[in-house]
C-alpha cells in the first residue's frame, strides 16, 4: 500500500505511539506534519529522522490541540508548508486514573480537553479542506479504557470519542471516512504503567486472551491501513487492538 503524496497531520506525534505512527506514514510515502506541544527537541529530531530515511516533506508544528485558536493556526501552518491535509490522526490524549470523587477541576479540563475536545477541534479544522478536495481520512486514537470502568475521566473521554467518531462519519461522508483504533495496554509502555498502577501492570498480560500485549508498531500499521483502499468502505468504526483484554469475565 502506498500513500505517496498524501499530507498527514499526527497530533502529539513527537514521541511514543505518535512517533511510531509518523514513521509508518512516512514509510508509506506520505508527507508528515508532527504536532507537539512542549517536546520541540523530540519533534524536530523525528522530522530529521523521517527526512533522512524517507522521501517526502516532513515538518514539526507546535500547538496545544485542546485550544481552538492554536489548532486553527496549526492547520494553517501545515497547509502552507505541505498543502491540504488529507489525513488526520487524533493521537493526543493524556492519561489519568484519578477517581471522579475529588477529581481536581484542572485535571478534568486537561483530560477532557486534550482527549475529546482536541479530537473535535482538529477534525472540525481539517474537514472543510478534505471535503473540498473530495477525499479525506480521520483516525482517532481511543483506548481499551473506553470499555472498562477503572479509569474514570480518561475512560469517559475515550468512550466519548467513539460517539464522536460515529457522528463525524455520518456528517463528513462520502468524501471523508472517520474511524478509531483502541489499543489495550501497549507493550513498550508497560514499565511506565508499572509506576502508575503496579497491580494492573503485573496482571495485564495474564488477563489478555492473546497472551501478549499489542505493540506500537502494530497500532501504527493499522492506523495507516485504515487510510488505504482496503478500508474505503469502513467508516464510523472502532477497531480494538487489545488481544481481547476488554472482553468481560466472570
Amino acid at each position: 500500500m502506498t500513500l505517496d503524496g498524501k499530507n498527514v497531520l499526527v497530533t502529539a506525534g513527537s514521541e511514543k505511539l505518535g512517533a511510531e505512527i509518523c514513521r509508518a506514514f512516512a514509510g508509506a510515502g506520505a508527507n508528515v506534519a508532527v504536532n507537539f506541544r512542549s517536546s520541540a527537541e523530540e519533534a524536530h529530531r523525528l522530522v530529521d529522522e523521517l527526512s533522512s530515511s524517507h522521501d517526502g516533506r516532513h515538518v514539526a508544528v507546535r500547538a496545544d490541540v485542546s485550544v481552538g485558536e492554536e489548532v486553527a493556526q496549526m492547520v494553517e501552518t501545515v497547509q502552507s508548508e505541505l498543502g491540504v491535509i488529507d489525513i488526520l490522526v487524533n493521537n493526543a490524549g493524556p492519561f489519568s486514573r484519578t477517581p471522579f470523587v475529588g477529581l481536581p477541576a484542572t485535571e478534568w479540563d486537561s483530560v477532557i480537553g486534550s482527549n475529546l475536545a482536541a479530537t473535535y477541534e482538529c477534525s472540525a479544522a481539517v474537514a472543510p479542506g478534505m471535503r473540498s478536495s473530495g477525499w479525506g481520512r480521520i483516525v482517532n486514537v481511543s483506548a481499551v479504557s473506553a470499555w472498562v470502568r477503572n479509569r474514570a475521566t480518561y475512560g469517559l473521554a475515550k468512550s466519548s470519542i467513539h460517539t464522536l467518531t460515529e457522528s463525524l462519519a455520518l456528517e463528513l461522508g462520502p468524501e471523508v471516512t472517520v474511524n478509531a483504533v483502541a489499543p489495550g495496554q501497549i507493550a513498550e509502555s508497560l514499565d511506565e504503567m508499572s509506576g502508575i498502577d503496579e497491580e494492573w501492570a503485573n496482571s495485564v498480560v495474564s488477563a489478555t486472551p492473546a497472551g501478549r500485549l499489542v505493540t506500537r508498531g502494530e497500532v501504527a500499521d493499522l492506523v495507516v491501513a485504515l487510510c488505504g483502499p482496503l478500508f474505503d468502505m469502513v467508516t464510523g468504526e472502532v477497531l480494538a487492538l487489545d488481544g481481547g483484554l476488554r472482553l468481560p469475565r466472570f
